[in-house]
This record gives C-alpha cells, sequence and structure tokens, in this order.
C-alpha cells in the first residue's frame, strides 16, 4: 500500500522515469555511460513498485556525485583473473557499470566450469540487487549476489550501528517464464523504506529501529539518526556478518563500518565491494538438466496449491501493472529532483 494518497502524487510513464534520471544524472556530471546504466536500475526499482530503490534514489546520487569522494566518468577494469573468476575494478564509480560490462564473462565461465565468481571492488553502490540477478538469469545460470553498506544496523542484542543493511539476493531462471528471484536486506527493512515513512510523516513498526540511546522506536527520523535492526534476531545478525565477511574481507574490500569512516561525514552513498556468485544448472545437475528443471517447477507449483506466493510475484505483478498503466511518484520527491538544477 502507498504511504502517499493519488493526489500527493505526480503521474510518470515508465519511459518517463527513465528519461528523468537519465537527465538529472548527466545534468549533475555523471558520464553517459555511468548515469544510463543508473537510470536503468532506477527505473527499474520504480517499475516494480519498490518506492525505496527507484526515484527516491535520485537525491542520494546526487549527493554522492557532489561529495567529492566518487569518480563520475571512470571505465572500469574488467580482469580475467582465473577459470572461474572475474574481478571488475569500479575505480571508485558506481557499481552498475562494472556489473554491467563484467556480467557476459561471469555467465560465460559459470557455463564452462558450472560455478563463478564476479568480484567488484572499490564501487559506490545505491541500487537493488535484482536488476543484476535478472541479467544473469537471463543468461541462464543460477545467481547469488551479496553486499555490504554503512554501518546503519545493530547487531542482535547491540545499540550502535556496526552492521550495513547488508542485501543479499538470488535468481534461479526459468525458461518461457519469471525467473525465481528474492532480493531483501538483511536489516528489518531497507533503509530506504524507512526514509520515505519519514517523508511521509508516518510511524514505523515495532522493531525496525532504536534511537541514538538505544531505546526501541516508532519514530523514522529517531531510527535514521539512531540504528536500524536486523530481522529476526540473532538469525539476521549472523546472515548479515556473512555478508560483511564475504563481500568485505574475503574480496579485498571494506565492510559496512569502514565504508562509513571512509565517508567520513560526507553522507554518500557506501563505498565498498560486491560478490556475485553464477552457477550453471546443466553443469551441476549432472546428465538430466530437464529432470531438475522439471523438480524446481514442482516446487514452485506447490506454493500455489496450497494458495502461497510464491516470493518475486509481487514484483512481476506490479511490472506488469506499471508497464501498463505507469507508475506515480510522491510530488514532495518530484519536486525535489525537479530542483536539483535540471
Amino acid at each position: 500500500m502507498s504511504l502517499f494518497r493519488d493526489e500527493e502524487t505526480v503521474a510518470l510513464s515508465i519511459q518517463e522515469v527513465f528519461d528523468l534520471t537519465r537527465r538529472v544524472l548527466i545534468a549533475a556530471g555523471l558520464s553517459v555511460p555511468h548515469a544510463e546504466a543508473a537510470a536503468r536500475v532506477i527505473t527499474a526499482g520504480e517499475r516494480d513498485e519498490c518506492a525505496s530503490h527507484g526515484l527516491y534514489r535520485l537525491p542520494g546520487c546526487v549527493m554522492t556525485m557532489r561529495s567529492g569522494k566518487m569518480s563520475l566518468d571512470a571505465e572500469p577494469v574488467v580482469e580475467d583473473v582465473s577459470p572461474a573468476l572475474v574481478r571488475a575494478d569500479a575505480r571508485h564509480a558506481y557499481s552498475l557499470l562494472a556489473f554491467e560490462r563484467a556480467a557476459p564473462l561471469l555467465a560465460e565461465k559459470a557455463k564452462t566450469v558450472g560455478v563463478a565468481a564476479l568480484v567488484i571492488n572499490n564501487c559506490f553502490h545505491f541500487s537493488a540487487l535484482w536488476p543484476e540477478i535478472e541479467q544473469l538469469t537471463e543468461r541462464g545460470v543460477a545467481a547469488l549476489a551479496m553486499t555490504p553498506s554503512h554501518s546503519w544496523v545493530a547487531p542482535a542484542g547491540g545499540k550502535k550501528g556496526l552492521l550495513g543493511t547488508n542485501p543479499i539476493a538470488f535468481g534461479w531462471p526459468r525458461p518461457g517464464r519469471h525467473p525465481y528471484v528474492f532480493d531483501f536486506a538483511t536489516s528489518a527493512v531497507a533503509r530506504g523504506d524507512v526514509a520515505l515513512h519519514d517523508i511521509a510523516g508516518k510511524p514505523i513498526p515495532e522493531g525496525w529501529g532504536v534511537d541514538d540511546e538505544g531505546r526501541s522506536t516508532t519514530s523514522a527520523r529517531a531510527a535514521l539518526d539512531g540504528a536500524m535492526l536486523t530481522f529476526g534476531g540473532h538469525k539476521g545478525s549472523a546472515l548479515s556478518t556473512m555478508i560483511e565477511l564475504m563481500a568485505g574481507p574475503l574480496i579485498g574490500d571494506l565492510t559496512s563500518r569502514e565504508s562509513m569512516a571512509f565517508d567520513d561525514g560526507a553522507k554518500a552513498a557506501p563505498m565498498h565491494g560486491e560478490l556475485i556468485l553464477a552457477f550453471d544448472p546443466a553443469i551441476m545437475g549432472g546428465g538430466d538438466p530437464e529432470a531438475n528443471a522439471a523438480r524446481a517447477e514442482a516446487l514452485f507449483a506447490a506454493f500455489a496449491d496450497q494458495g502461497a506466493r510464491l516470493p518475486s510475484q509481487r514484483r512481476y505483478e506490479a511490472r506488469a501493472r506499471s508497464l501498463a498503466r505507469g507508475v506515480r511518484t510522491p510530488k514532495v520527491l518530484y519536486d525535489q529532483i525537479l530542483a536539483l538544477g535540471l
């Protein structure tokens, strides 16, 4: 359900979302290749009714660009490290162009050896992971992606930010159908969702965050100034810590706490690394890939048999609506975007 009434929103077509995003980013100084890569994922977020990763991200992107921390035009350097490893150095630019340049080689390696990894280093990251995962499932591989962020999230039993929102995403290819994809933060909710509640002046549920004294709060602003919480208590905390390690020290890059220290009050997007793993079902499944695919489809069908919603189904339903009717974005946000110097 939207936090805003229709009269508080502006109607846009999907093409208008892309064009607006591209135009703002280029006007702010981002190179065309980087601007178009960023516009594609922001548009995907808006299209799939994931507002926290749609146009809401645009003012933050411009703030990051003006922080003096990031490169606006660095060309990523893609390195073929080994039969199963690709490394992409984003060179302190946004992560998205580095991913797009390296993803074909990652999928090719997975289809050659069964499993392969893409390491993206030195990247500023603001975007959802599912658009990346869908690019890989379209190439016929299953995929898993993870990344840290800034230390906005308190560990289970803690009161201060230490972990990132630390999203993890997975995708399973389904030829002729939308892939099975999930993408979620290991915090109770994405930070953008808390910020959207703050913009709308709405309270947040208990369990999303604590204030700067470590007390539970329903104030979105207090949670943004204090710390967010992990989902599932110690379970979310453990999974978040795994992501810190897998997409931090394991790949030679920063943890969320180190990313926050690098930011040093600039309030830019997090700067760190990302790990993406790709798996070829045909190689890993042995001699009968069709039987294995049928086994997966039987599992998916069992969700519908008991009236349960398959994760990712909501996004695809939203996508169909948006492609047909366009989207509505909060007028306060739209006005803020227009004031960015367009």
